[in-house]
């Protein structure tokens, strides 16, 4: 059964967003620094593994960033607030955008 959460990071000021499989492990993940929750990564374990096929694992980590690799049980310090899967398309979604168009406007 997937599941959604999201943590604050103080050290880090840090938003992050999970989309997590029946064994805790990341599937997608959105990291909004604050204050303005401003994108630092919007990254999908399964594109991030066909990058990594296609040889574009550079490319990809520079434009998405990258997925935790340890399940979420093996996590410290974390307190994570249950999402519906709504709220985490809803913060998906505008992550992937705003980085889609800064990719945009960098490539212009």
């Amino acid at each position: 059964m997937t599941r959604w959460v999201r943590c604050f990071w103080d050290e880090e000021a840090t938003w992050f967003y999970f989309e997590l499989d029946t064994e805790g492990y990341v599937i997608r993940q959105v990291e909004l620094k604050e204050p303005g929750s401003t994108v630092l990564a919007a990254a999908s374990l399964s594109e991030w593994q066909e990058a990594q096929r296609n040889g574009q694992l550079a490319q990809y980590e520079s434009v998405y960033g990258l997925t935790a690799e340890p399940p979420i049980s093996d996590w410290e310090g974390h307190d994570p607030q249950w999402l519906t899967a709504n709220e985490f398309e809803s913060v998906w979604s505008t992550a992937r955008q705003q980085i889609q168009d800064h990719q945009r406007q960098h490539l212009s």
